[in-house]
Parts: structure tokens; C-alpha cells; sequence
């Protein structure tokens, strides 16, 4: 895949089930009355930096692979899940003995898609220190770890143990209204249902290795030096309603 200009922000409009804002593309009619094509549900916004902004931290090859490939490829793939879900509904009959599979493959695609989209904006070159002291982020998680530096031990511990591929979350729970550190395997397994993603660290090997080689733990000690907290506390805003 082709790179994108690197100095446009990420434009995702439509809220999907409070994860994020997803870019739903809205089909307009053609001119003489003509149906409009269809459009994919899910599109690769751009990365809202270059490449070879979160060095020496992270280095531009792995973000050129890792946006351009890994994440092209789950939104390419989560959109061909769902035609296929389309065909198989239309053709009923034996096809429908395929749906398991595809919701399977959607289920993982799609949630590597939400995710890889939140990462990207968790993360900002002017990033890194910590959540500003006064702010609601800061006042939280000294309320549900006991300071922020507790926090983020919980944090790394979670994603530096995640089994095999997988991400480390600082999630939202709208019920109880408070934070909680999870882990996702894969993409979309070990996870709780409602919690709203607010800062999520890609540990998958694709996401490190080529500086970092199998030192996990060194990638996410670099990783806390370009965590953009202005992102992590709008979405804490956003999620609570503030």
C-alpha cells in the first residue's frame, strides 16, 4: 500500500459501540437519478504524524509496516468479512454453514481495525511524562490504582504478560464508572463487554520487533515516552460523558 500524506488527522465520524469514532462513509446519490455504488463501512485513516515522528522511541519502518500493511490489511479484511456475510445471507441454503467462520474472521479483523485505531492516536511525538496532575485522568487513576505511578506499573505488567500476540488496555467501565487494566489476546479475546478503550499498547511482535527484537518489556518501557495523555483524557471525557 501506498503511503498516505502524514499531517492529516485521523477522520473517523460514526461512534461504534463506544470503542471510538469509526469513518462510515455515506453514499451520495449520482447524478440522473442513478443508485449510488456501495461503499466499504471501514476505511485506513492516515497516521497523524510521519512515520519518523515517535523515533528514537519507535522507529519509521516499523510504523511505515505497521500502518500500512498490518492495519490495511484487518480493515481490508473486516470489510471483505462482512460482503461475504451479505452473500452468504442472501444465498442462504448450505452457505449458511459458513456463517461461524466468517463472524470469526470479522470478530478478529474488525477489532484489530478499533484498536490499531485508538493506538495510533494514543500516541504523539510531543508525548510522554505523565496525565496533567489537575486533570480527570490523573484524579481517576489515583482514585482506582492509588497514583498514577501504580497505574502504569499495572499497565505494563498486563501487557508485557499478555500470552503470545496481543495488546495491553487502560479501559472504562461505564457500570461501575471507574478504570480498570485489561488484556487482549489476539485482538478480540479475554476482554470485558462495555469497557471503552483508552489508551491500548499493540504488543504483537510486529509492532516491536524489528528494534526491540524479543525485549518486550524495553518497548514498553520506550512506549510510555510518546504517550500522547491529552488523547487518553479526552477519551476518558468522552466516555464518561464530562
Amino acid at each position: 500500500m501506498e503511503g498516505f500524506t502524514r499531517r492529516e488527522m485521523l477522520g473517523t465520524a460514526a461512534a461504534v459501540g463506544g470503542w471510538m469514532a469509526v469513518g462510515v462513509e455515506s453514499a451520495v446519490a449520482q447524478p440522473g437519478g442513478e443508485d449510488p455504488k456501495p461503499t466499504e463501512p471501514y476505511s485506513l485513516a492516515p497516521l497523524p504524524y510521519d512515520y519518523a515522528d515517535l523515533e528514537p522511541h519507535i522507529d519509521a519502518q516499523t510504523m511505515k509496516l505497521h500502518h500500512d500493511i498490518h492495519h490495511a490489511g484487518y480493515v481490508k479484511n473486516a470489510n471483505a468479512a462482512l460482503a461475504e456475510l451479505t452473500a452468504i445471507r442472501v444465498a442462504g441454503g448450505d452457505q449458511l454453514a459458513r456463517v461461524r467462520a466468517v463472524t470469526e474472521a470479522l470478530s478478529f479483523n474488525l477489532s484489530g481495525h478499533l484498536l490499531h485505531t485508538v493506538f495510533w492516536t494514543n500516541m504523539s511525538k510531543s508525548g510522554g511524562g505523565d496525565p496533567a496532575a489537575d486533570g480527570m485522568l490523573a484524579g481517576m487513576l489515583r482514585r482506582d490504582f492509588g497514583s498514577v505511578d501504580s497505574a502504569w506499573k499495572n499497565f505494563s505488567a498486563a501487557a508485557a504478560q499478555v500470552h503470545g500476540s496481543g495488546w495491553g488496555i487502560l479501559a472504562y467501565e461505564p457500570h461501575a464508572k471507574h478504570l480498570m487494566v485489561l488484556q487482549a489476546e489476539k485482538h478480540q479475546n479475554v476482554t470485558v463487554w462495555g469497557v471503552v478503550p483508552l489508551l491500548v499498547l499493540d504488543v504483537w511482535e510486529h509492532a516491536y520487533y524489528l528494534k526491540y527484537q524479543n525485549k518486550r518489556t524495553a518497548y514498553i518501557d520506550a512506549f510510555r515516552n510518546v504517550v500522547n495523555w491529552e488523547d487518553v483524557d479526552r477519551r476518558l471525557r468522552a466516555a464518561a460523558g464530562a
